[in-house]
């Protein structure tokens, strides 16, 4: 059987003399035409693999270069040498696949991360994006198991959809309609009638209306899938294409929304740091070294795993958006007109204003609740004040908002007046407003961004650097 081998994770993990072990994996460096650094993307952590002199032809020590994939078969011995306990010695060795070193783009030196993403099919290779990925894979797993314990189930809502959930209208199209010469009506306009659908669809922005649908049902749901905003941003906290964690439930309200997303945002941190504190440690130290070249002031007071433990075991700050917005007001960065954007009562807050209130004055993750209804969605349960809605923000230090959820107007006269009042026709959610005439219940849910949450674990400060193949304005390679 060809594929007889062990990770480089589990042979590094063995404290005793083993023959006949095989491994493979990419070249990291040869040194000496005798010691090779063996690397298979199961750990940071490199294989000594020792070609004893004299015992291999030159023509085949030639060939192993950087990021060349061999395997190697021999024996596992106890290591003299420094930064190992363990290495192999090479009985045998097989090149599976050559690389040329004058044009391979890696070497073994730090590269930026701007350099990085011009070479992102090949930046799995390098240690800082292992460990990244190592963790946003256990972050996903421990969603679905979060979710799976709590006894919710897991809905695929759809990706082409002809609603717009947010109703913000910065959507991609989908239509098979030909660019050049669409077919129009009577008024000139392009006539979708004509296309696949029969009507206007675009990939969607969110599953959350779906996922009432199955709340209303099942009680309990989440989706956890990909989502797409036409959004012309090239900032280092946006991208076109992204995934989304939307959990709907049934007979909860805003309050039991709130606790679930905390107990939903610690669970996940808190799997991470047991299960990749090697990768978490190693990104921690990336972070403090980028940190020692900035200015005293920007640099963060704790370190990431500190951060990380600080939030799983302190509970999270609850205000309201009007305490947010005193906050702000009476606070030295205002009054000293530190602030970009302006600061008054109805406010959308910008990131600024979120990183001050978690980073500056709790100090911790902060959640905002009971929103200006004028700036939120037409979906949000209305409180009776009128004029705001029992909506909720999570904000995280780093990043600003990383959860936005509310409870869900559940009656269906105030839901059909708010729609009104955006000019959303009722007809075109003829289906949502039927869980509203048929046993509607108080219910609530939320959104987390993976890739924000992702972020925020890692320590990574550009979105691009979390997810594989990022989805920017003007960029869709790969």
């Amino acid at each position: 059987m060809f594929n007889k081998r062990i990770k480089i994770k589990e042979v590094i993990g063995l404290d005793q003399e083993l023959n006949d072990v095989t491994v493979m994996g990419w070249v990291r460096t040869f040194r000496n035409n005798q010691f090779i650094a063996l690397n298979d993307g199961s750990t940071n952590t490199n294989l000594q693999v020792v070609a004893e002199l004299g015992l291999f032809e030159d023509t085949l020590l030639k060939r192993i270069t950087t990021s060349a994939a061999i395997k190697v078969t021999g024996k596992l011995v106890k290591s003299l040498g420094k930064g190992q306990n363990i290495e192999l010695k090479a009985v045998s060795i097989d090149i599976l696949g050559d690389s040329d070193p004058e044009q391979y783009p890696l070497q073994p030196k730090k590269h930026s991360l701007e350099f990085l993403r011009e070479i992102a099919h090949l930046r799995f290779r390098t240690n800082t994006f292992g460990s990244v990925f190592r963790v946003r894979h256990s972050l996903a797993f421990a969603v679905h198991k979060f979710f799976h314990e709590r006894g919710f189930l897991y809905l695929h809502t759809p990706i082409i959809t002809a609603s717009d959930a947010e109703g913000a209208g910065e959507m991609f199209r989908v239509s098979t309609l030909p660019l050049d010469n669409p077919p129009k009506d009577a008024n000139g306009n392009i006539d979708f009638k004509e296309d696949f659908f029969g009507k206007a669809t675009n990939l969607t922005v969110s599953g959350q209306l779906e996922g009432e649908l199955g709340a209303t049902a099942f009680g309990e749901i989440y989706t956890f899938g990909p989502t797409f905003r036409a959004e012309n941003s090239n900032t280092a906290r946006h991208l076109a294409e992204f995934w989304m964690i939307e959990p709907e439930m049934a007979f909860h309200d805003l309050e039991d929304n709130m606790n679930l997303a905390e107990d939903f945002i610690k669970y996940i941190i808190r799997f991470a740091i047991e299960h990749n504190l090697e990768d978490l440690s190693f990104l921690d130290q990336r972070l403090a070294d980028e940190e020692k070249l900035l200015p005293t002031d920007k640099r963060s007071e704790m370190s990431l795993l500190e951060k990380l433990n600080f939030v799983v075991d302190n509970d999270f700050e609850r205000i309201t958006y009007t305490e947010a917005i005193d906050i702000l007001l009476n606070s030295s960065a205002y009054k000293k007109k530190k602030f970009q954007y302006d600061v008054k009562w109805g406010i959308d807050m910008q990131s600024e204003h979120e990183r001050y209130l978690v980073e500056k004055h709790f100090k911790k993750p902060v959640i905002v609740t009971n929103y200006p209804k004028e700036i939120k969605a037409f979906y949000m349960r209305q409180n009776d004040d009128g004029k705001t809605v029992a909506a909720m923000d999570i904000l995280a230090p780093g990043i600003g908002e990383i959860v936005g959820g509310s409870q869900r107007e559940e009656r269906l006269p105030l839901l059909t007046q708010r729609m009104a009042e955006m000019n959303i026709p009722e007809e075109e959610l003829w289906w949502y407003l039927d869980t509203r005439k048929y046993g509607t219940v108080p219910h609530a849910g939320f959104g987390l961004g993976f890739e924000r949450m992702v972020l925020f674990v890692t320590g990574m400060t550009n979105i691009r650097d979390v997810i594989a193949f990022p989805r920017t304005p003007k960029s869709a390679e790969f």
